[in-house]
């Protein structure tokens, strides 16, 4: 008789023994479970701060003066440089090539042909050396100075128009509002308005 309770004894030991070994390992799967949303926190916050950094905006002409400086000519080629100065609060960007519009006296808009200088292969080399690199991303303040440097050939031939531009239009971007600089002297580029451009910098 004493044998039979202590077999059943034994019995319903390993029968608890089991039951509680499940419930620890059920309890380590639901461990698993809430480590498993971290991830996801993590991805959503990343999404966030790339979200930001691409929020700066371009720069508009509206917030800018330019001043134009005269240059150097030599064997018919002539070489000069626009400044222009930030003058609002806020910050923007600028990369790449200054979009131009020549205009005339009389406010018509003249033929200009821009070949923008990569800085690694200039057909046309500028006196500024930033003017021979390539563009980078330069970002603009109140206060902040930006160049860019340009050449063209004055020499008229019989196969070319040589127009008088009194009036310079520079724009950031396309369809952006721009920045009016007027020379002391006209720019008269030929060949159709032909101008060699170098980036911002």
């Amino acid at each position: 008789m004493r044998r039979g309770l202590t077999s059943v004894a034994i019995f319903v030991a390993f029968i608890v023994i089991l039951t509680l070994s499940r419930h620890v390992i059920d309890s380590t799967s639901g461990t698993t479970t809430t480590i498993n949303t971290v991830p996801v926190t993590t991805t959503t916050v990343a999404a966030t701060t790339t979200s930001s950094a691409t929020s700066a905006t371009t720069c508009q002409g509206g917030s800018f003066t330019g001043l134009f400086n005269e240059g150097e000519g030599a064997a018919g080629t002539v070489k000069a440089s626009v400044t222009l100065t930030k003058h609002t609060a806020g910050t923007c960007v600028i990369k790449g090539w200054p979009i131009l519009t020549l205009q005339d006296k009389t406010g018509a808009v003249l033929p200009l042909n821009l070949v923008d200088e990569s800085g690694s292969k200039n057909v046309i080399p500028f006196p500024a050396p930033k003017a021979n690199e390539p563009p980078t991303v330069l970002t603009m303040s109140n206060g902040s100075v930006t160049n860019f440097s340009l050449a063209y050939s004055s020499v008229q031939t019989a196969n070319t128009v040589c127009d008088n531009a009194v009036t310079i239009s520079v724009q950031f971007a396309t369809g952006g509002a721009s920045v009016p600089v007027t020379p002391a002297y006209p720019v008269q580029p030929c060949d159709n308005g032909k101008i060699w451009i170098s980036p911002f910098y």
